[in-house]
């Protein structure tokens, strides 16, 4: 056996030193090939670890991509893997959501609760998205799977920070780890879409349709269902309306009249509501008010006065109120996380956190919004125009921060834009002006992006502009950008020297975040009636 054995591995040396001839001959050839012939050398695919060593979680891709329910053959075009992509995230977020229901039972207290609650809902939300995405029957840009890709891993981020908030995250959060953040990261960067090239009708960006846009600009639009609280419609509380309006066949425009009044109640207009319309008698007239809030035991997320998810959602001429006050921190009017959500003329009234563009795609036309600290935040990709932006007076030694973008992933079409809008210090400041300063915004979240484009800034913004978050966190990251703004406090001269800031000088540049571009607004805004200007 000996023998035999040793004639063997002479007989495989020689024919693998003849191979390996042949083998390196092949490869000098293909090399020459490419060489002269480039064309041939791009691979139309790749093997699956080929595609996965593209993402920025190349192990969680491969590993699940051979080990879920379903054995992946190796795709032939980028379409194909971002479906296998997001098909994968979709059935790893499907298992973190029956695991999630199932970890309600081991709360230890209310706190821990309150933060799983908001969990519960985030990861459907965050099913919903992905399901959209994957749904062959939607009609799905890669704009709109950008969008929606990003909102499904904002909710996770925001399930995590309910936690974090409330001080309780040493339990609960290391049962809940899983790689769905990952996988959505993986998709978002498989995707990368484009922004769409949009115009805008009638000062709406397109999304909004011609029936909508009348709707906006009519002075009393048709209603379905009217509240007022003397009784003289069909509801007393406008929760009353909405739980009709929830038994309506159909999804088409629903429009609800509120009359004035001081409505005091929470409301929540959720995923299944879509394209409902709160039609106030004026921001002075109609104010839905709420006092939850982080010092009172409730998430951020959870305090909103008004929080919506419904597709489509219009609000028009009504006060968005949290009288929480500032010694009880995070407090917010509204959370807003409705695609293709519009509000016009309507006004956000609070301290820190006032106003929560939590995700998807929206606009603001001729709004007032008024806070302290953070007070326009969120992970949306969000217009903002002719609006009045109030900063009040804070807590002593507080600084007023407008704004805290949330983008975590560079792959999401998320950031806030302010555009032709005002940046002024409310009644209850100006005395005590000189007492604090003002900043255009600092960075929530390692890619924050936010732009002020031709809006006036008064003399409450300190001449540093923006502000750090915790030291030298994102600087160089965050998209940080202004264009053509005015006014007192609006020198560029001393700003800030971070990488990630910039003084826009290039229209080109600063047409990325206008409606048009950013929000796809021409697509969908028009059918709201809301006039907006589409470009610069």
């Amino acid at each position: 056996m000996a023998i035999l054995s040793s004639n063997l591995e002479k007989e495989s040396k020689t024919l693998g030193s003849s191979m390996a001839t042949k083998f390196a001959f092949l490869v000098l050839f293909i090399s020459i090939s490419s060489f002269l012939l480039p064309s041939l050398s791009a691979p139309v695919s790749g093997d699956l670890n080929w595609w996965c060593n593209k993402t920025p979680y190349p192990e969680s891709c491969k590993y699940f991509m051979t080990h879920g329910p379903h054995h992946f053959a190796a795709p032939k075009q980028k379409s194909d893997f971002r479906k296998m992509a997001v098909q994968i995230a979709m059935e790893r977020a499907l298992n973190a959501e029956s695991h999630t229901k199932w970890l309600g039972p081991k709360c230890r207290n209310e706190k821990e609760k309150t933060a799983w609650a908001d969990c519960l809902k985030l990861y459907e939300s965050t099913v919903l998205q992905l399901n959209h995405t994957l749904d062959p029957s939607t009609k799905c840009t890669d704009f709109d799977a950008q969008t929606w890709l990003s909102t499904a891993l904002t909710n996770l981020e925001t399930c995590r920070a309910g936690f974090v908030e409330l001080g309780v995250s040493d339990f609960m959060l290391p049962l809940m780890s899983n790689n769905v953040s990952k996988l959505i990261s993986n998709s978002l960067s498989v995707n990368n879409g484009s922004t769409e090239k949009q115009t805008y009708k009638e000062g709406f960006p397109t999304w909004v349709s011609l029936g909508d846009r009348k709707l906006l600009q009519s002075s009393s639009p048709a209603a379905n269902l009217v509240v007022a609280q003397d009784g003289s419609g069909n509801h007393r509380t406008i929760k009353a309306a909405l739980d009709a309006a929830a038994k309506r066949s159909g999804s088409g425009r629903f429009v609800i009249h509120v009359k004035s009044g001081v409505y005091k109640e929470n409301l929540e207009i959720g995923n299944k509501m879509k394209n409902i319309m709160l039609v106030g008698d004026g921001l002075r007239n109609t104010i839905i008010t709420g006092s939850r809030s982080v010092g009172g035991g409730s998430t951020t997320f959870n305090s909103a006065t008004v929080a919506v998810t419904g597709e489509g959602f219009i609000a028009r001429g009504i006060t968005f109120q949290n009288t929480a006050g500032p010694r009880n921190h995070q407090a917010v009017a509204l959370r807003s996380g409705a695609d293709l959500s519009v509000f016009y003329r309507c006004s956000f009234d609070g301290y820190q956190d006032t106003l929560y563009v939590h995700s998807q795609r929206q606009f603001y036309k001729e709004c007032y919004i008024y806070g302290t600290v953070d007070f326009i935040f969120g992970n949306a990709a969000v217009v903002l125009q002719n609006c009045m932006i109030y900063g009040r007076k804070p807590m002593d030694k507080q600084k007023i921060v407008v704004t805290a973008q949330g983008r975590t992933d560079p792959n999401q079409n998320t950031g806030i834009s302010i555009h032709n809008s005002r940046v002024m210090a409310s009644s209850d400041l100006k005395p005590v002006l000189s007492s604090f300063k003002t900043f255009l915004g600092r960075p929530w979240k390692q890619y924050s992006r936010t732009v002020y484009l031709q809006t006036y800034l008064d003399t409450l913004v300190d001449p540093a502009g923006w502000l750090e978050w915790d030291g030298n966190f994102a600087l160089d990251t965050l998209y940080y950008g202004e264009y053509k703004n005015s006014g007192p406090g609006s020198s560029t001269g001393g700003r800030v020297k971070w990488g990630g800031y910039r003084v826009i000088t290039k229209a080109s540049e600063a047409s990325q975040f206008n409606v048009a571009n950013f929000i796809a607004g021409q697509s969908w805004l028009p059918a709201t009636t809301v006039p907006f200007t589409s470009g610069l």
